[in-house]
Formats: structure tokens, sequence, C-alpha cells
């Protein structure tokens, strides 16, 4: 049995794309949740991890980090997890590898916290700048690859790379053009994601820094968590 190692499903936007594959895809694995507060959890963690850091899977003697590598692993067994069009493929691992490395701004202002609104201090040019070119990036697959997911009419990896952008659209009620608006509802109405929401609400856990860094850039306006 696979095993993926994630952390608080409120803050930690990195372990949600590989498990919403393996939950998309119908492939068996045990999750095992470290929260960031648990420091004994962390240090056992570390022993396992070669970066330190989560996601990891495990699979028997093979242990992948790193979100993108576990989704390029799991796609060896499970190719249906990447377009079966090659144009669309290569494209979905480019705007995939995008999302992997870019946009900071929309990372270090806008950190994912699902179960909260919030209401920003301001929206900078770079933030603008990252929304601007997520959104076009968007309208290009969706209008290449003719919807209505981002590279064609199956849920694919690219979609699960974005999943993150999902939630932080919701929670700080960033603006994007009509047609990446209904591409946001129809991901948040995935099942996986919805199940993904709930476990998110229901945490008990909250970590100062994660809370910090959201009251550094705004005033919260609600908050649906337990």
């Amino acid at each position: 049995m696979r095993t993926l190692y994630i952390a608080n499903k409120n803050y930690s936007s990195w372990s949600l794309r590989p498990w919403l594959v393996l939950k998309a895809f119908n492939i068996p694995f045990e999750e095992k949740i470290i929260p960031f507060h648990d420091a004994k959890a962390w240090d056992e963690y570390k022993n396992i991890v070669p970066n330190k850091k989560v996601p990891c899977l495990i699979d028997d003697q093979t242990i992948v980090w790193d979100s993108l590598a576990i989704i390029e692993y799991l796609a060896e067994e499970n190719p249906s997890i990447w377009p079966e069009d090659k144009l669309a493929r290569a494209w979905a691992r480019s705007a995939s590898a995008q999302m992997h490395s870019g946009f900071q701004s929309l990372r270090n202002i806008c950190g994912m916290n699902c179960g909260v609104r919030v209401k920003l201090n301001e929206i900078t040019p770079a933030l603008q700048n990252d929304l601007n070119q997520i959104d076009a990036l968007w309208l290009q697959g969706l209008k290449k690859f003719e919807g209505p997911f981002l590279a064609g009419k199956t849920f694919s990896a690219i979609d699960a790379f974005f999943a993150p952008v999902i939630f932080r659209i919701q929670t700080y009620g960033l603006v994007v053009s009509d047609e990446a608006k209904q591409y946001v509802s129809l991901m948040l109405d995935l099942p996986e994601m919805k199940d993904w929401y709930r476990s998110a609400l229901a945490e008990k856990w909250r970590d100062d820094p994660h809370e910090k860094d959201v009251l550094s850039v705004g005033q919260i306006t609600l908050d649906h968590r337990s």
C-alpha cells in the first residue's frame, strides 16, 4: 500500500496536488498527516524524507518526494494522469512546471488558508501580474483544448497543479476573468476538492506562522473552520 505524507489540509498547498491525483484516479493509498505544530512528528518524519518537506510518497521501498516528482511517478503506472493527446500533454507539463516554480508573489502574499475569507490590504503590481499570467494561461488551455478542464474534457495533472490557486482565489476574493471563474467553480465542485475542503474546515489545529501571514496582508472577514 502506498503512503502519502501530507501536512495540514487547511494550509498545505504542496500536499494537495498529489493527494488530489491519487483520489481523482482512484489509486489506493494511505494518508498520513504531519501537523505543522507537531515538532516531534516532524523530527521523526525528517529522518525518512530527503528534503525534509511534505508531500512524500512511500511505495514499498521507493521514496518519492516533491509534488511534481510524485505525480510523474504515479503517471508511469497510470498514464491517463496526463492528457492522452501529445500536444495537450506537452502543454500541460509545461504549464505545471511553470506553476511549480513560478508565481512567487501569489504564493508569498496569498498563502493557502482554505477555511477563511480575507480582504487584502492591497493588490500589489507583482500580485496582479501573477494573476494576469495565470488567467491568460488558463484561457489558453481552455480555448486550445476546448475545456472544461485546462487540457481537455477530463481532469488531469495540470488541474491538480493549479488546485491550490483555486482555493486562494476563494479565500482572498481574487478577481479573474469570467471564463476563469467558470473553471474555478468547476474545480470547487469536484467531489475530491470538496472532500479536501471539508477536512480542512474540520481540522482543530492552528499554525501561528500561517495565521500571522494572513493577518500581515489583510483582514479576516469570515472563518468557516471548526
